[in-house]
């Protein structure tokens, strides 16, 4: 039986290590699964975990109030010290591309244990974009042993940066796997909380998501603007806002967008509410990586938010449209979509991220590594 530790700190990890974790579960004569809660996202994470059923063996309370990069870090690797040096742990397995995760990676290199990085490959090949997801997924890069890519893109920018094919494997992106895990009466279930909000979920909904570090400042202004003109001129739509609880983004939303009869600004929202937004929404505007990769499979256009991304795919095939913090650029891509009804802006176009069978292929991948 080999101890493997899934390392995570933030919501998207968890719902995307979820369906891996649950499929490791399922044969407890080859796996003891060791799930270690960084609480990048204290309370986030911990939701979302309930949610798919998991409890963390290790929770480690890491995150303070307006961190620095440098204090997160090393607050995250003295507590994974003691996580390891008081287990013995045969592999870990992160996600994605937070601190929490290359804290995840340092970690198990500094005790010789290998690591497999589910998510890996993604590349903007700008440092500071996103910043700075991008160079930690990079750095996470050159200590993984197996490193699970969502596309034959991701696959290539591995290949390219030296990475033996014979660690790569291409698995789709198991946050289409999570979607798969609701059923459709959990999905269906949330429609009472939003009847409870009083919150119209109609042919005439907006979800927007903004949180991301390099939005901050200037930025999430221009982001706020255009979203203060699209309620105003669409006033017969509904805007959702699920707020990040981010200093830097909560409060500046919330004093300029609260007063809006149109727009609905939320606590961060349970996994199932979410996804009932996004299968039920017009347009999407977000500058969140999750979002790209789970919107095609509802079919809904999304605007990104970002002046890169590391998610291509969904670019090339027409799913997603990159409209950075550029106000003219949020405002003229949504008229085009708010001004049509639902019906016609509907994408016709195969999920380029996956087909709900990826934690299968990973663990069937862990199981060879280890014979």
């Amino acid at each position: 039986m080999k101890n493997i530790a899934f390392v995570f700190g933030t919501r998207p990890e968890i719902i995307k290590l979820a369906p891996v974790i649950l499929e490791l579960k399922k044969y407890p004569e080859n796996y003891n699964v060791l799930v270690v809660n960084t609480e990048q996202q204290k309370e986030l994470s911990n939701q979302t975990l309930a949610y798919f059923g998991l409890k963390a063996d290790e929770n480690l309370d890491c995150m303070r109030e307006n961190q620095s990069l440098s204090g997160v870090q090393a607050r995250i690797l003295t507590s994974l010290e003691k996580v390891y040096s008081d287990n013995h742990i045969d592999a870990t397995i992160v996600q994605g591309d937070t601190m929490t995760v290359l804290c995840g990676a340092l970690t198990s290199f500094y005790h010789k244990i290998p690591v497999f990085h589910v998510e890996a490959g993604l590349r903007s090949y700008d440092i500071y974009e996103p910043f700075p997801e991008e160079v930690m997924r990079q750095m996470t890069s050159r200590v993984a042993q197996l490193h699970f890519a969502p596309t034959g893109v991701n696959e290539e920018a591995l290949l390219k940066e030296g990475i033996s094919q014979d660690k790569i494997h291409v698995v789709g992106n198991t946050v289409i796997d999570a979607l798969f895990c609701l059923s459709d009466e959990v999905v269906e279930n949330s429609r009472k909380f939003y009847e409870d909000k009083n919150i119209p979920i109609d042919d005439k909904l907006v979800l927007i998501t903004a949180h991301r570090r390099e939005n901050h400042g200037e930025r999430i202004n221009r982001i706020i603007d255009a979203i203060s003109y699209l309620a105003k001129k669409y006033s017969d739509h509904t805007f959702v806002i699920p707020v990040h609880p981010n200093p830097n983004v909560h409060d500046k939303i919330h004093t300029r967008l609260g007063n809006f009869k149109n727009i609905h600004l939320l606590t961060p929202l349970d996994y199932p509410y979410l996804v009932y937004l996004m299968k039920n929404a017009k347009l999407i505007l977000t500058d969140s990586g999750g979002i790209q990769e789970e919107a095609p499979s509802f079919a809904c256009p999304t605007l990104v938010m970002r002046y890169e991304t590391e998610r291509q795919e969904g670019i090339e095939a027409g799913v997603s449209k990159l409209v950075g913090a550029d106000y003219d650029k949020i405002v003229g891509e949504s008229e085009k979509i708010l001004s049509l009804t639902k019906d016609a802006t509907r994408l016709v176009v195969k999920n380029p991220y996956g087909d709900g069978t990826s934690s299968i292929r990973i663990e069937k991948i862990i199981r060879n590594y280890f014979l």
